[in-house]
């Protein structure tokens, strides 16, 4: 009787000698077996051997063990085969001369014919000469190699060219391997440039409603309109990262001139000298003079390439501006100014980040007018508040588009929290901060990968605690905006349960808001009632079920009992 030294591919007797094996693979096929088998903390110890009742099974029909134990290696060999080859990750591996092997996936991500074209190439030779923070290539690959092979596996992200010279960022693990003898490296690389471009836009997005916080706050603070615009200009630079912010006004003169009111940023007399104007001319068809004329927004993405911006390109570029955006401030009956804001890079305001600036041009332009008709603060706040709510709900729709199974879901949630609270007797303005914190409750889910979102299978022990993360992600972009209701911290406490068995901070009792108490109840039984990717919806019937056994236990008992109720006698039904 024997076994097999996963390290040496040699069938050993109970003392440790080896023997020869009947069945035997080749190198090729052992190549894939020791890519399955990628942990070199175990791999010096990775033995295959069948179990006790099998091997006197295979003595009594006289066949030996070699032959049974060759014959599974081999059936093991070409299912890391088959993984190899359809993995839509791609899988390189690697000595100390460079590339060896790779598998289909790597041929398609990098625009390669065959895998001749990746033989003997060093992983620099697959990227730019610099990496993002200015590192050559060359040197970082080096040393990241040798971090793997002194830990035996190393995680890092990494911008990575193809062939027709296009770049894209990468996920790259490093697995250190022996094959034959001699140490390699397996390099796993996954391409990211979708959930980069999802969390550029949403940090864009973050962005500018912290921008739009900010700016209110200054709205209802402000006791002069020579306040307010210097203000705005100064939070849009230093909250929203903008190069420079500046308001004009139009001039009723014969050149219709651009008379800056209020600036703020990097400016280096560049307003002293633009000559902008609000005249069909060539000075007027930039965007601050368009968007007066025309009382629409104005983006210009690319200072370099847009031809609108010819007469102010020199200047723009030797001060850092990329990219412009002229935003109309409007009244009822005309145009009283405009906002214009600059960026560093290209391509800097997309839909979702233009959606909320928007917002912030008109209420800075009722603000303007609010000064100047001294019409109610009260209005006036009523007003801001409305925009920022409807900020929230721009955000939460960029966050169900994200993840399809869920579309509805926060949205649904708040109708049944809001009702509940009502059912409770809690205030009205109360509830709506309710409303409104169950509908971005799911927020931080934008930094899950959108695999663990959608896998319709059990989650992994790894998977699940990158999941429980959302609750904490979306406290931390909350957190510093001011909301008049703590919904930072109804976010963060939405998964805490009575007995501690929730999470992220295991809170007991009293030490979980009510309203996240009534957000944990509303939150199991709207995903109780939907389909998930992993389950069919369960009904009504079984969520309430499950509410009234952790009645008192998980879940807060008034609140279960405000649920059953609703359900139960006052026929309430979700919204589509």
């Amino acid at each position: 009787m024997g076994w097999y030294d996963m390290k040496t591919f040699k069938l050993r007797n109970r003392a440790g000698a080896a023997q020869p094996a009947r069945a035997t693979l080749s190198p090729g096929v052992w190549r894939h077996v020791f890519d399955a088998f990628a942990k070199p903390a175990s791999l010096q110890d990775a033995q295959f051997r069948p179990p006790l009742a099998e091997r006197a099974d295979y003595r009594a029909a006289g066949v030996t063990e070699a032959r049974v134990l060759g014959q599974a290696l081999q059936n093991m060999a070409a299912k890391f085969h088959t993984t190899f080859e359809l993995s839509p990750d791609a899988i390189m591996l690697l000595d100390q001369h460079g590339f060896f092997d790779c598998n289909p996936a790597a041929l398609r991500m990098f625009g390669c014919r065959t895998r001749d074209d990746f033989i003997r190439k060093h992983p620099a030779q697959l990227s730019p000469p610099k990496q993002p923070g200015g590192e050559d290539s060359m040197s970082l690959a080096n040393q990241r190699i040798a971090v793997a092979y002194q830990n035996g596996s190393h995680q890092f992200e990494w911008l990575h060219r193809r062939r027709d010279g296009t770049e894209f960022p990468s996920e790259v693990l490093l697995t250190a391997l022996e094959l034959d003898g001699k140490p390699v490296l397996q390099a796993t690389v996954r391409d990211i440039s979708q959930r980069k471009q999802n969390e550029q836009a949403l940090a864009r997005a973050v962005r500018a409603l912290r921008t739009l916080s900010a700016c209110n706050e200054a709205l209802v603070r402000a006791d002069n309109e020579a306040q307010l615009l210097n203000s705005i200009c100064r939070l849009i630079v230093e909250t929203g990262g903008y190069s420079m912010a500046w308001v004009g006004f139009p001039e009723p003169d014969t050149a219709k001139t651009v008379r800056p009111v209020a600036q703020y940023g990097h400016d280096d007399g560049f307003l002293a000298t633009a000559n902008i104007s609000w005249a069909d001319c060539e000075r007027g068809r930039g965007p601050s003079g368009m968007a007066i004329r025309t009382g629409a927004v104005q983006g210009n993405q690319n200072f370099l390439t847009d031809p609108a911006l010819l007469p102010w390109r020199q200047a723009a570029l030797a001060r850092g501006y990329r990219s412009t955006i002229a935003l109309p401030l409007k009244s009822a009956a005309a145009t009283l100014g405009v906002l214009t804001l600059y960026a560093p890079e290209p391509d800097a305001f997309n839909d979702a980040e233009l959606a909320l600036l928007q917002k912030l041009a008109e209420d800075l332009a009722f603000g303007i007018q609010t000064l100047r008709a001294r019409v109610e603060h009260l209005r006036h706040a009523e007003i801001l508040r409305l925009s920022l709510e409807d900020s929230i709900k721009a955000i939460a729709d960029t966050v169900e588009m994200r993840d399809p199974y869920t579309a509805g879901h926060q949205r649904r949630v708040g109708q049944l929290a809001v009702v509940i609270a009502r059912e409770l007797s809690r205030p009205e303005d109360t509830n709506h901060g309710i409303e409104l914190a169950a509908s971005i409750h799911d927020l931080g889910k934008i930094a899950v990968p959108a695999e663990i979102l959608a896998k319709p299978s059990k989650l992994t022990t790894i998977e699940f605690m990158l999941l429980q993360n959302h609750v904490q992600a979306g406290f931390d972009i909350l957190k510093d905006i001011k909301f008049p209701w703590p919904i930072a911290s109804m976010v963060l406490q939405h998964h805490e349960r009575l007995d501690g068995s929730g999470y992220p901070r295991g809170l007991r009792g009293e030490q979980i808001l009510l309203e996240s108490r009534i957000l944990a109840v509303a939150d199991v039984v709207e995903a109780m009632a939907s389909d998930r990717p992993y389950r069919a919806a369960l009904g009504i019937e079984a969520a309430l079920q499950d509410m009234a056994r952790g009645r008192g236990v998980a879940y807060d008992a008034t609140v279960v009992d405000a649920c059953i109720r609703l359900f139960s006698e006052k026929q309430f039904a979700f919204l589509a």
